[in-house]
């Protein structure tokens, strides 16, 4: 298998050293840099060319999904991996919507762990087993055919969105949001608002993951 760089970016100078240890025994991943400062960690990712920066979600929710959104134009090349050690559904999907190409957590053990990078490096998306619980129902071809509205609410829960935020956004209330909700569940098939969602995004060819395929 071709050489991936990787550039880690950790606000744990420990973390970032036990990453570059097990990845210093892995068949086919380099380490080229490590920075304990996002934007420094981004830059060198960026002079280096790194295949791909792993993202330490500790930096905080914003300042990653700037740095995935700077860093998700094609002729960058550098794929995304964020990690941490306490990852949300719904950060999950939000995360995956602005340019993560991996969503794994840092208790992850190593054989999950390369997996995650062997996925990302061969250009696929990839989320942790288990992060987020699924169904294996497909959304667009449910039971019964999706109208436009639900289809509109089921795009957004993709995007980790909430029913109070998908209600601003459709210009409905929240009582509305849970009534389209339940008839989409009851459509599809599907249980859970991020079974909604993960089905969606390997619908569309969007997301692979283990335990989801």
């Amino acid at each position: 298998m071709p050489e991936t760089t990787v550039a880690i970016c950790d606000t744990e100078p420990i973390a970032i050293e036990g990453l570059r240890c097990l990845l210093g025994v892995a068949e086919g991943l380099r380490v080229v840099a490590a920075e304990n400062c996002l934007a420094e960690g981004v830059e060198a990712a960026r002079e280096l060319g790194a295949g791909i920066l792993v993202l330490d979600k500790g930096f905080g929710m914003r300042p990653v999904m700037e740095a995935l959104r700077a860093l998700r134009m094609p002729e960058r090349g550098i794929r995304t991996v964020v990690w941490g050690a306490s990852i949300s559904d719904a950060e999950g999907l939000r995360l995956l919507h602005a340019g993560a190409a991996g969503v794994v957590r840092k208790t992850a053990n190593l054989e999950t762990l390369l997996e995650c990078f062997s996925a990302v490096a061969s250009g696929a998306n990839w989320m942790e087993d288990g992060l987020i619980r699924a169904d294996e129902s497909p959304v667009r071809f449910g039971r019964a055919p999706l109208t436009s509205r639900e289809l509109q609410v089921a795009e957004l829960v993709e995007r980790g969105m909430t029913n109070r935020d998908i209600a601003r956004e459709l210009g409905i209330r929240t009582g509305t949001v849970k009534i389209h909700l339940k008839h989409i569940f009851e459509k599809t098939g599907v249980r859970g608002r991020y079974g909604l969602a993960i089905s969606g995004l390997k619908e569309k060819g969007i997301l692979m993951a283990p335990a989801l395929m």
